[in-house]
């Protein structure tokens, strides 16, 4: 089983997303209507493991990156090597969607095998340090979009909160024009989520396991490249491996991006109830099973958000329950479809950027604002 510390950090929810103690109905309306829902979805049983799924997902992803390999080994000193290296950038961010599976605790039924699943696979082959990913992902679940809590809305290149967009200089210059300068900077994305890895393994002496994580993400960081540049020489190997960062960077930012940016701010200070803010704070994008696969299932961002646990492959089928319950108590159910879910992020951003106060007022949310 995991740490209570690591187990806290990933249930946020405050009915039935797992094992936790569920609120009985009755304390008030709002956990009432969460139990409701949560007692139709596992009714349903929706929150039921789906093993066999993510074994096939796993062997299939285990199947390619055997193949890229082979590429990487056999197509010899060609430009086409790069095309090879966007694979990997994809594989990779593949990966990174299993690690993630693993870590909210969907794939085993043991606690300590999805941890020691998420811990490898994040390390070895993502790149990713599971200790810090799990403290920022389980702040980010427990308080989305909120200000001051949820650290992905954190000032750092972008401004996502308007009353910390008056920057000067070269970082001002960023801000004004961050809207448009989204899709190269999440280009870099692979870079900042590498560094920030390996400075929180280096620096947090306290990390669970932080010695068998220093040493995965030396493996990682040391044998791929290396590999890639003894096969490929210096120039091209060069290329392949900025390429991969690239597609990896813009993959794995890509896919988290539309889910919550452009999507109403909670005041640190607010109170609102589990259902309405894991709702209001999230968006779903339409697309259809490729997108799902794209996506590896983020895509269903309010049901994620809403049953932690649920495996991926029972997010489209709990959409349709988590719908209607919405709709019969007037919370905003947002979707939208790919494209229009990132031009909706440039256009915050923009307006961020450029100083408006309040560039995406929520009617809801701004019930729960302290008078």
């Amino acid at each position: 089983m995991p740490s209570p510390q690591e187990t806290s950090q990933l249930e946020s929810a405050p009915a039935t997303t797992g094992r936790r103690t569920v609120k009985q109905p009755g304390e008030n309306p709002q956990v009432s209507d969460f139990f409701e829902l949560s007692r139709k979805v596992k009714d349903a049983g929706l929150m039921e493991r789906r093993v066999g799924r993510y074994i096939a997902r796993m062997i299939f992803l285990g199947l390619a990156l055997a193949g890229a390999f082979t590429l990487l080994f056999t197509l010899g000193d060609t430009y086409w090597q790069l095309a090879v290296a966007a694979l990997f950038g994809v594989l990779f961010t593949q990966a990174g969607f299993l690690t993630h599976d693993a870590a909210h605790q969907q794939i085993f039924s043991s606690g300590k095998r999805n941890a020691w699943f998420s811990r490898i696979t994040g390390n070895l082959i993502v790149g990713l340090s599971y200790g810090w990913w799990t403290r920022k992902h389980g702040r980010h679940h427990a308080n989305p979009n909120t200000v001051g809590k949820d650290g992905d809305i954190s000032t750092g290149a972008l401004v996502f909160i308007p009353e910390e967009a008056d920057r000067t200089g070269f970082m001002g210059w960023i801000t004004r024009r961050q809207g448009w300068l989204f899709f190269p900077l999440l280009c870099l994305f692979a870079f900042a989520l590498h560094y920030n890895s390996v400075k929180s393994v280096l620096q947090n002496r306290k990390l669970k396991h932080r010695r068998i994580e220093l040493a995965l993400l030396v493996w990682r960081f040391i044998s791929f490249p290396l590999l890639v540049l003894v096969v490929l020489g210096p120039g091209l190997g060069s290329a392949f491996m900025g390429v991969q960062l690239l597609v990896f960077g813009a993959y794995m930012g890509g896919s988290f991006a539309p889910n919550h940016k452009g999507m109403p701010l909670i005041p640190h200070d607010s109170k609102i109830d589990f259902l309405s803010r894991q709702v209001l704070t999230s968006r779903n994008i339409r697309g259809g099973k490729i997108v799902d696969w794209a996506m590896g299932g983020l895509n269903y961002q309010i049901e994620h958000h809403l049953f932690p646990r649920m495996p991926s492959a029972h997010l489209p089928l709990v959409q349709p329950l988590v719908r209607q319950h919405c709709a019969e108590r007037g919370i905003p159910y947002t979707e939208a479809g790919l494209i229009e879910s990132y031009a909706i992020v440039v256009k915050y951003l923009n307006r961020v950027g450029l100083g408006y106060a309040d560039p995406m007022e929520c009617p809801l949310v701004s019930q729960y604002r302290p008078r």
